[in-house]
């Protein structure tokens, strides 16, 4: 989509600095290159208008990729408005560009503080969306509990993170998620990709910008082997680092076992790792009795969606000084004289420090919301309340689409093999 530039005062909005815009818009458009699945969804939507008169909240992170979203939601016909999933992965350029350039109101602030982005949650929910896109659930999370009056107006939610599944499973299970939600995240063509290559190299994207810290020799230990897990454990020991993985699961830990990785509990990784990575989507994953058997200078950080994997009031309440050391970087100095480093405040490293998953990867991710919510849209009124997939067809469309973009043919059955695959009576 043409950017095309509107008056700001149109429109409703809370961004850092509409004059970083120039810069927002440039970088928009860089990240647009490697998205070529989402470009041809943007096309058709703005020839189709499949979200037409429907309210729609874009809850993510406000980053170059999300404007992409952004904007095929916006050519879809949907009023749509975003706001940031989490206090410091906003792009201030990004939101800047996008109420600017493409007239889609933003209510996102690098840096905002917990009222803020409760403030924005509420704002959020007065536009009265007719469908939810979450990063996390707190806004679906807010509708159920404060806002039931406003349910009868929802035709459903999409839903792209493990955290979110987990409390929309927590949901159902307690009898309150009475619409239809779209578990996005679990798409193949999500969490094969973004979860795993996504994550994976943005998380040591952020170590290394906050820190400058070489990984080859380092001891890196990564809380939870899920694919976000994977990822991370694979690019570290391509960067070099020893890596140690702690798992609760006995199958995920035999995984990783076969994949040439070292298995400990945490208590014994503690005292060996020099840089620990949590991304179990848990409460408490590092806790006090870790903190105090780490190195000196040992290095702590996050790539989970919320800010709990780390127990940082136990450490806070443990330190005699915090003080800043580096953007992004915090040092925690304990009653023994050692010191703890914590980066990003526990938050999504990748985000809070970087500048998230590659534009390519995201591509996928934010094609699958885009045709999830069209999924939603053309099935008002037919779909059970709770969780559903989304369809097969959907997710090998966006694969053959991302294939041919890459300029990548792949074989195909032929009519002998289609009726061998569908027969049972061929034997040896």
């Amino acid at each position: 989509m043409t950017a095309t530039p509107v008056r700001p005062k149109e429109l409703k909005y809370e961004v850092k600095d509409l004059s970083l815009a120039p810069l927002g818009r440039q970088r928009i458009e860089w990240a647009g290159r490697e998205m070529p699945v989402l470009r041809q969804i943007q096309d058709r939507f703005a020839q189709e208008k499949p979200l037409a008169g429907l309210r729609l909240v874009a809850c993510c992170h406000v980053t170059t990729e999300t404007a992409h979203l952004a904007i095929a939601l916006k050519n879809a016909g949907a009023d749509a408005l975003l706001i940031a999933s989490n206090p410091l992965s906003t792009q201030d350029d990004v939101a800047a560009s996008l109420v600017v350039d493409y007239g889609i109101p933003v209510f996102a602030q690098k840096g905002e503080d917990n009222e803020t982005y409760h403030r924005h949650v509420q704002i959020a929910l007065d536009h009265r969306p007719n469908i939810i896109i979450d990063d996390g659930s707190d806004v679906v999370a807010t509708l159920i509990q404060e806002r039931q009056d406003q349910i009868a107006d929802l035709i459903g939610t999409t839903e792209e993170t493990t955290t979110g599944i987990v409390r929309l499973r927590a949901m159902f299970k307690d009898g309150v998620l009475t619409f239809p939600a779209v578990n996005v995240n679990d798409a193949d063509t999500k969490h094969f990709f973004d979860n795993r290559y996504g994550t994976g190299q943005s998380t040591l994207d952020g170590i290394i910008r906050a820190t400058n810290i070489l990984l080859a020799g380092k001891t890196l230990v990564v809380a939870g082997y899920g694919w976000c897990g994977k990822g991370t454990a694979l690019r570290a020991r391509g960067m070099g680092a020893n890596v140690i993985v702690t798992e609760i699961d006995p199958i995920r830990a035999i995984e990783a076992v076969m994949d040439g990785f070292r298995v400990l509990p945490m208590a014994e990784a503690a005292s060996q790792g020099d840089i620990f990575v949590t991304v179990t989507g848990n409460k408490h994953v590092i806790r006090a009795e870790h903190f105090a058997v780490m190195k000196d200078g040992a290095i702590v950080c996050n790539s989970g969606h919320f800010d709990i994997e780390i127990d940082l009031k136990a450490l806070g309440a443990e330190a005699t000084e915090v003080k800043d050391v580096r953007n992004f970087t915090q040092q925690y100095r304990l009653p023994s004289g050692k010191s703890v480093i914590v980066l990003g405040e526990g938050r999504l490293i990748n985000l809070a420090a970087a500048e998230g998953h590659p534009s390519a990867v995201m591509d996928m991710s934010f094609a699958n919301q885009a045709l999830a919510c069209e999924y939603l849209a053309k099935n008002k009124g037919k779909l059970e309340p709770g969780l559903h997939s989304i369809p097969t067809e959907v997710d090998q469309e966006i694969a053959r689409l991302k294939l041919q973009a890459m300029g990548i043919a792949i074989d195909t059955l032929t009519a002998e093999q289609i009726e061998y695959m569908n027969s049972w009576t061929a034997g040896t």
